[in-house]
């Protein structure tokens, strides 16, 4: 089996040696970029993952992000200094799937990306059959087995790894309340920080991409105090 080839992009060459030999390691192909300046033919080389520090020196790492979810729904793991809550927010609103804050452990490192990876491959096990089935709601199409998400006219909507993994507990647990740890528990297991404030972000992103009115959602519902309940008026599984 081919080994899945990560997308270093860091202006600090020793941040990109220890990760390139830490990955390498684990049996990774490893591509390096400094600035991200060539970002789009960087990913036509069949990129599976990348990791992107946000202070590239002259260059804006966030302008990156946006250049590659303008390209590519490849997963993007966000690995920098830049730790402040807003930083945070804004890179996973640009379309992170995850966000790790230097200094880091290279084990952290690892099982973030082990994770992204086999969640973007769709590998996490089903717990049965019909789950591979596409689940209709409303007019949008939902396919499991494709990771892939048809509007109302027919047309694909793209998604990052974290969306669509999103948007599928949703569709699999219609009309329940899940608070936002319990959401956190069923799709990252233990690979995140009692802060972290993705699901709120990716729940955002989702709403601009399914809801007609964002100021007043209509599928994905806050149940204040509670968490948010996905709520089709139709749903075929």
């Amino acid at each position: 089996m081919q080994s899945h080839h990560i997308l270093i992009v860091d202006d600090d060459s020793q941040i990109r040696r220890m990760l390139r030999r830490c990955l390498e390691d684990e049996g990774y192909r490893i591509s390096e970029s400094s600035d991200g300046a060539n970002i789009e033919a960087a990913l036509r080389g069949g990129i599976d993952l990348v990791t992107l520090d946000l202070n590239l020196g002259p260059a804006d790492g966030l302008a990156v992000a946006r250049r590659i979810r303008q390209a590519s729904q490849v997963p993007i793991i966000i690995i920098t200094g830049k730790g402040d809550t807003i930083d945070r927010i804004v890179g996973l609103e640009v379309g992170a799937d995850d966000y790790i804050a230097k200094p880091f452990h290279l084990r952290e490192v690892l099982a973030r990306i082990r994770s992204v990876l086999r969640r973007s491959s769709g590998s996490a096990p089903a717990s049965s059959p019909a789950a591979a089935k596409p689940i209709a709601f409303d007019g949008f199409v939902l396919d499991p087995a494709r990771r892939s998400l048809a509007g109302p006219d027919g047309r694909a909507i793209p998604l990052t790894t974290g969306e669509f993994d999103l948007l599928m507990l949703f569709a699999r647990n219609a009309h329940v309340v899940l608070d936002r740890d319990r959401i956190m528990d069923l799709l990252k297991g233990n690979d995140w920080s009692p802060n972290d404030r993705s699901i709120d972000n990716q729940v955002a992103r989702l709403r601009k991409l399914i809801e007609t009115d964002t100021r007043q959602p209509r599928l994905i519902k806050t149940v204040r105090g509670a968490g948010y309940c996905f709520t089709p008026d139709r749903l075929e599984r």
